[in-house]
């Protein structure tokens, strides 16, 4: 289990914090997360990786000259924000353009596309490469469903080998992707991994019992099977990935980059006694090894696994595999590094890299005044809502995800009341109160939840306005104009079990009760029919995010996001149904 920590709510903080202190010689901290220390010449293509911590080396540890150029670092398994994917892009980037890459994993991916698609909007080049060698998390045919494993190394490694070269960044989106399609892995673990503060692990595994084809974030694995001797595992996990050899591969005088990582409390000892195996089984199969790879590369906290990975060269990704490579966490070959003084005199300030200034506050008149003030009772009630469910609801994510789901609400609706009741000191309207609130909790709670409840706020905050009082069919409007940009921004369907169950239904009876009935009253009904939306999630499969992989585990329990949902649309009610003087 994790034994040190501080407050869990800042430890991701803090180890970055750390880390940066430890190693001042290659990387430098900037708003969410670090770049290269080094200075980069001046067209070159930034390669910048992230997602959430709790994977170390992955990602700060693979920042460096031949590899990645910044890395976003988000909150504990969650992935980092928009804002915070933005900041670090913005201070790699060269001049050359952006290149993006991470695990294939909802959250990674709104907030990625986010930061991206505002990058592009002023004015800077960007390209995605999204990692999916996790052979047990989707079929074959399906590949691009897969997750993103240990074989982030590899596509990471192969991008800014490209890079370096001086490569334009479809050159080096083009090898990164021929990197991800000639990439497998499969993981195997024995125990769960525990998060710093928490009582008990994210999921257990029976003693003497192995989980087959787990997730880093903690997810369950596809199956569970007696743990085999080692010389079986070994054999069992090359079978299972010379099954599905590449296209353009071949088993008989194939390359191979063989890379077996632990993934947090596996021994060395213990790993050098599998790869013995797989040595043996790769060279029996007529393969040819090549700069083989055991150790720690992307780890779950302190979870007992392995996952094996194998990377299928041709002459030209085997010719970018041999760029050198120096990072706090992985060296490969000799690099000649600036001197301080040189890095001085290159000119670059990106260390002095801060986040943005905070605008002033907007004009608004007393009466949008009054209804801020409403806001911020009612994201408190939401605030004092998810500190009351928080364990619930990451025992609800646990069945079949990564059980942060209570950790990352709590993180975001701290964040945004802070935001509220700054905005409403400093004398904000409605509107500046709620966008300054949804701006908080999709920067500091990260992941898919942080970016969608963002978009939700965001949305309701466009209708509501810094002057007058806004009406019951505004609020009704920004709550149908959230339903749609979720739907828009994470691509889920009604049926999918996922937030969207309850939040098209409560929008669709908030429009229909404020049409005839005051805006307290169609609120609590609305939220009585979210609370039933919510609950009939129990009886679906999930469609989409981490548990999607998972099936039939999620069975008989509610989608944590759309119970969250209706706990808080509820909770929201008693405020609007309360008046301010009662509160």
């Amino acid at each position: 289990m994790t034994r040190l920590w501080n407050d869990p709510a800042d430890f991701a903080d803090e180890m970055i914090d750390g880390f940066v202190a430890a190693n001042t010689r290659s990387v430098q901290r900037v708003p969410g997360g670090v770049i290269r220390r080094d200075a980069v010449p001046e067209g070159q293509v930034a390669v910048v990786i992230g997602g959430g911590s709790g994977h170390y080396p992955a990602f700060g540890g693979l920042v460096g000259p031949g590899l990645a150029h910044g890395a976003a670092m988000g909150n504990l398994f969650a992935s980092p924000s928009a804002q915070q994917i933005h900041a670090v892009a913005a201070a790699a980037h060269a001049g050359g353009g952006v290149f993006f890459s991470y695990g294939n994993y909802a959250g990674d991916v709104l907030n990625f596309d986010a930061a991206q698609d505002r990058l592009r909007r002023e004015g800077i080049d960007c390209a995605t490469v999204v990692v999916t060698d996790d052979v047990a998390s989707a079929p074959a045919d399906q590949a691009s469903l897969r997750r993103g494993i240990a074989g982030d190394l590899i596509v990471f490694r192969i991008a800014a080998a490209a890079a370096e070269a001086g490569a334009p960044l479809a050159e080096v989106a083009r090898v990164a992707a021929r990197a991800n399609a000639r990439t497998r892995s499969l993981g195997v673990a024995f125990t769960g991994c525990t998060l710093p503060g928490a009582a008990a692990p994210l999921f257990t595994v029976p003693e003497r019992r192995m989980a087959v084809g787990l997730g880093i974030h903690g997810e369950p694995g596809i199956d569970e099977t007696d743990i085999p001797s080692a010389d079986a595992l070994a054999e069992q996990l090359v079978a299972r990935l010379l099954a599905e050899i590449p296209d353009g591969a071949s088993a008989a005088g194939g390359r191979v980059v063989p890379v077996l990582n632990g993934l947090g409390s596996l021994k060395y000892e213990e790993m050098f006694v599998v790869y013995r195996r797989i040595a043996r089984a790769l060279e029996e199969a007529g393969i040819d090894i090549v700069d083989p790879h055991v150790g720690e590369y992307c780890t779950s906290f302190d979870m007992a696994g392995v996952s094996l990975t194998l990377f299928w060269l041709d002459d030209e990704l085997a010719a970018l595999w041999d760029t050198p490579v120096d990072t706090p966490a992985y060296r490969r070959g000799a690099i000649t590094r600036l001197t301080d003084a040189a890095r001085n005199a290159s000119g670059d300030g990106r260390a002095t890299a801060s986040a943005a200034s905070v605008d002033s506050t907007p004009d608004a008149d007393d009466a949008s005044r009054r209804v801020a003030r409403t806001v911020l009772r009612a994201v408190q009630e939401m605030s004092r809502t998810i500190d009351t469910h928080v364990d619930e609801l990451g025992r609800m994510d646990a069945v079949a995800g990564d059980g942060d789901h209570g950790i990352g609400m709590q993180r975001g609706a701290h964040a945004a009341l802070r935001a509220a009741a700054e905005a409403v000191d400093a004398g904000a309207g409605a509107a500046t109160t709620l966008a300054q609130a949804a701006d908080a909790w999709s920067d500091r709670a990260g992941g898919t939840s942080g970016a969608l409840w963002g978009v939700i706020l965001a949305a309701i905050a466009a209708e509501l306005g810094d002057t007058g009082t806004p009406d019951a069919a505004a609020v009704a409007r920004g709550v149908h104009g959230a339903a749609e940009g979720v739907v828009a921004y994470g691509k889920a369907e009604i049926g999918d079990k996922t937030m969207v169950d309850a939040l098209v239904p409560f929008a669709y009876a908030l429009t229909e009760g404020t049409a005839t009935r005051p805006l307290a009253d169609a609120w609590i009904a609305a939220a009585a029919t979210a609370g039933a939306a919510a609950s009939a999630t129990a009886d679906l499969l999930p469609r989409r995010g981490r548990a999607r992989t998972h099936g039939a585990h999620s069975l008989g329990t509610p989608d944590p996001g759309a119970h969250s949902l209706a706990l808080i649309v509820t909770a929201v009610g008693s405020v609007l149904a309360a008046p301010e003087e009662e509160s």
